[in-house]
């Protein structure tokens, strides 16, 4: 399993993927606001969505993770 982590602190604005689901490299999967800035984060890889381990709201501190992708 491959997790994606936070490259910057702050708060889960919307998650785009479910767990289950399958994604590919470079598809947006949640966006996350810093210093009021929104910010796409994409996935680094594909694989399937195993577990979502952040909510929408959550804040979050760079190198936290957001998912965890299976093969």
């Amino acid at each position: 399993m491959k997790q994606l982590t936070a490259t910057m602190a702050g708060t889960v604005l919307n998650i785009s993927v479910s767990e289950g689901e399958s994604v590919s490299a470079g598809q947006a999967i949640m966006t996350l606001e810093s210093m009021k800035m929104e910010i796409p984060v994409e996935a680094e890889f594909g694989g399937k969505v195993e577990k979502i381990d952040v909510e929408v709201g959550s804040f979050v501190n760079e190198g936290d993770t957001l998912v965890t992708l299976g093969e």
